[in-house]
């Protein structure tokens, strides 16, 4: 079990959504604590990390094997994430 920690900026994108989005990005973010690389979750190419699809949004995260923590650094639309 890995223990999960949302960085601030991550904190603030969470806050901004709202109803169904942000009950499927609750549930998705919380699935990582079981399994950090669930299916689906790609290596990003141009930074150090991965990513899951959450419908028209994305969660950037980052893992640590060693101690075992996901930090999670972004959550954004598809459209602004990668900026």
């Amino acid at each position: 079990m890995y223990k999960l920690k949302i960085l601030p900026q991550a904190q603030k994108d969470l806050d901004q959504s709202h109803g169904k989005i942000f009950s499927s990005l609750k549930n998705k973010i919380i699935h990582l604590m079981n399994e950090p690389r669930p299916y689906g979750a790609l290596k990003l190419t141009n930074e150090e990390g991965y990513r899951i699809r959450i419908g028209d949004y994305r969660v950037l995260y980052r893992i640590d094997d060693k101690v075992k923590e996901v930090f999670i650094y972004r959550i954004k639309h598809r459209k602004e994430v990668y900026r």
